[in-house]
């Protein structure tokens, strides 16, 4: 880190007496996220002064470790030749990353700038659909012939290695590009020279399609630990691949996304936005929420005349409310995670309820326990039934809290939806009405014995 501060001086230093000679020598030794750390650190009129001193395809390394924010600022100072050739010189997916957050006129003209291979492969990414295999992938990968000798692929596989995203991975392919097999870099440096490639590659080719979630690439790769997975079309035709490095960057955004979704804030995380746009995102749910809460308010009232008669079960009711709904957000996020990870599948579903139910009980029968030693410590006169009323409420609330917490995401999942637009605030206030319900029924019968 100290070396780092120092080299962070003597480019300055450089950039301030305008010393192209020296930064180059210094900036270039760098690696690429250190340079990109210096870089934000620099004023716009020494992000200039880095664009003179270094060409395009030098500048390309410390564009793609920014994020897009900060690419987005750091375009303004560059003229559209300068962009196109730096694009160029980037793997496609992470030009298209960039383009696609760009107006359409921006896109446009960047592109027809760009060199014919380089803009053909971006705007083959730009038309798959969203968050798809087929827009995270890199279109920078080796082939070979199944008739190739490894001599000869190992001879493609130097010249190609500065431009292949990985090359760990070499996939064999027919003259039609339909993808046979793949081949791993150690198992080629392993082999004879004058072997086909044919005599060790696998054929049974774990791949997934250009329109498959981006979601379900990443499990595939974590399944089958893989550094790379190929793409293919519809009719097996290789057409990228997708890379550890980029499903990196699919499970940050996803995670973000599912945090926003269980905490009802879905597009509103983003600091960017004003108090307007913010309040828009968020307000919606809030209102739906307070809808939802004004049947607890007429489930009070519907329960008038027996909280009349015994006005102490009012101060229960904050603790049974608090109790389902933390319950219910518990089994929520148990589910949810489960079902992100293929845990649950249609032959474990009615274990994974019969679990949440038995879980809810035991942990209703622990809190009314304990319930039934401090209530009348508490309430000396009558503290007895207030507490068989409130443990044996949360015995069957706590059971019914976690089934639901359970079973709505899997509801959801089931038509379709992100399962975690079962959001934490929702499956509350659900749980809230239905702890009420059966705390007032429990108390309501047992009136007499108070």
């Amino acid at each position: 880190m100290e070396q780092i501060i120092s080299f962070h001086h003597e480019i300055e230093t450089a950039l301030q007496i305008q010393d192209g000679q020296a930064f180059r020598s210094i900036f270039l030794n760098l690696h690429p996220m250190d340079q990109a750390a210096i870089y934000l650190d620099l004023d716009a009129r020494d992000h200039r002064r880095i664009q003179e001193f270094l060409s395009p395809k030098e500048f390309s390394a410390v564009f793609q470790a920014l994020d897009l924010e900060h690419q987005e600022v750091a375009v303004e100072d560059m003229d559209d030749e300068y962009i196109a050739h730096m694009f160029d010189a980037m793997y496609a997916d992470n030009v298209a990353d960039f383009l696609e957050e760009q107006t359409p006129g921006y896109r446009e003209r960047i592109i027809s700038l760009m060199s014919p291979s380089g803009s053909e492969e971006v705007k083959e990414l730009l038309n798959y659909t969203e968050d798809s295999a087929g827009t995270i992938m890199t279109k920078e990968y080796v082939t070979a012939e199944e008739h190739e000798t490894i001599s000869a692929v190992m001879k493609h596989l130097r010249a190609e290695a500065s431009h292949a995203e990985t090359i760990y991975y070499v996939y064999i392919i027919d003259e039609a590009h339909h993808l046979k097999g793949v081949a791993s870099l150690r198992d080629m440096l392993m082999a004879g020279e004058d072997d086909e490639i044919r005599s060790l590659m696998r054929t049974n080719v774990i791949s997934v399609k250009v329109d498959d979630d981006q979601e379900d690439v990443a499990k595939v790769i974590q399944k089958y630990n893989l550094s790379a997975l190929p793409v293919v079309t519809e009719y097996g035709l290789l057409s990228g691949i997708v890379t550890v490095d980029d499903i990196l960057d699919v499970v940050h955004i996803e995670i973000e996304e599912d945090f926003g979704e269980l905490g009802t804030t879905r597009g509103a995380m983003d600091h960017k936005l004003t108090i307007l746009q913010s309040a828009k995102k968020r307000g919606p749910w809030i209102i739906v929420l307070m809808l939802l809460g004004m049947i607890t308010a007429n489930i009070i009232g519907a329960f008038e005349e027996t909280l009349e008669a015994v006005v102490l079960l009012s101060a229960f009711i904050p603790l049974i409310m608090d109790s389902a709904g933390n319950t219910g957000t518990q089994a929520l996020t148990v589910a949810v995670r489960n079902l992100a990870l293929g845990n649950i599948g249609p032959g474990t579903i009615l274990r994974t309820l019969w679990r949440e139910l038995g879980t809810g009980f035991l942990i209703g029968l622990a809190c009314s326990v304990a319930l039934m030693i401090l209530i009348p410590i508490f309430y000396p006169d009558g503290g007895m039934i207030f507490a068989v009323i409130v443990g044996l409420t949360l015995v069957v609330t706590l059971s019914v809290s976690a089934v639901v917490g359970a079973v709505i995401p899997l509801i959801i999942k089931k038509l379709n939806i992100d399962p975690a637009v079962a959001s934490g605030p929702f499956i509350t206030t659900i749980n809230d009405i239905m702890g009420l319900l059966i705390y007032f029924t429990i108390a309501t019968t047992m009136l007499s014995y108070i």
